[in-house]
């Protein structure tokens, strides 16, 4: 196997760990915390209303916005790596 080749395959596995991580605080969130817990975090407030209630509405909302910065800053920081990256 060339060093382009392993090259390519070890980025390629370093993005799917950082895909499937990202994916996993978004289930977590928007499944978990959302509707799985929400009768465990119904008794905690927050501006308002309870918690649980508070992440189907904006918590899920604001992770996933916050997954989305957090991708685009570690791919770039990976890119960099790799030798990718844009100039």
């Amino acid at each position: 196997m060339s060093a382009d080749k392993y090259d390519a395959v070890g980025y390629w596995k370093a993005n799917v760990r950082i895909i499937t991580a990202c994916l996993i605080v978004w289930a977590v969130c928007s499944y978990g915390f959302a509707i799985i817990l929400r009768p465990a975090l119904a008794g905690i407030r927050i501006g308002g209303s309870d918690l649980g209630f508070w992440f189907g509405q904006q918590g899920s909302i604001l992770t996933f916005i916050a997954i989305i910065f957090f991708y685009s800053w570690r791919m770039n920081k990976l890119d960099e790596e790799y030798g990718v990256h844009e100039e």
